[in-house]
């Protein structure tokens, strides 16, 4: 049977609860820590890629930024979280689209990616969100993504995944200038330990 990958990821936010999808966090603690490192203004456009019904956009409206757009393939996985933030939604730019698929002429101060890219596993397809990120984010915009360890899962919402090394998203992303990467642990709702590697780059040139 071919993936559908919006009829999948509809299905999920049509019959799961928040606590009962594995990537869900009550907080978003690294991701906003590693937004806040940038130290990047409050007016600065954020996009959320495949975010989900995440928390995120949440707490970056209480630390007052201005300019935030949230991107999912899932109509569902969006309208619950707008329903979650009632009138404070309005202050947010909502797109649903298959992030292969998305074109603006909007561009970014940080391009914030929490498990999208490892379930990308054509060449083709990985290529793309390397370019769309590269389009998308302004000169010296940040890109903040996270994905499987290659310490991590092999499948995840039973598809099939990519891992990443440090050394394998840095190939990736080379012509991004590398801040950091790390490995963290996430636990499941129902406490499965799950190994994430975090990476940081920045638009622009290595040197």
């Amino acid at each position: 049977m071919t993936y559908d990958a919006k009829e999948h990821w509809e299905h999920i936010y049509q019959t799961k609860n928040p606590e009962e999808v594995s990537w869900y966090q009550e907080k978003p603690k690294t991701s906003l820590n590693l937004i806040a490192e940038t130290d990047i203004d409050k007016d600065a456009r954020i996009i959320d890629i495949g975010a989900g019904d995440s928390g995120l956009v949440d707490n970056l409206i209480a630390l007052g930024f201005r300019n935030i757009t949230v991107l999912d393939i899932s109509s569902n996985a969006l309208n619950r979280a707008k329903k979650r933030l009632g009138d404070r939604a309005n202050d947010v730019k909502w797109i649903v689209s298959d992030l292969r698929e998305f074109e603006t002429n909007d561009r970014y101060g940080i391009w914030h990616d929490r498990a999208v890219l490892h379930f990308l596993t054509e060449e083709d397809d990985i290529s793309e969100y390397v370019e769309r990120a590269r389009q998308l984010l302004k000169p010296n915009g940040y890109l903040i993504v996270s994905t499987f360890s290659q310490n991590g899962p092999k499948r995840c919402s039973g598809l099939d995944i990519k891992q990443y090394s440090e050394d394998s998203v840095k190939k990736l992303f080379s012509n991004f200038a590398h801040i950091k990467s790390f490995e963290e642990e996430h636990i499941t709702p129902w406490g499965a330990s799950q190994i994430f590697i975090f990476s940081v780059f920045r638009r622009g040139d290595k040197r």
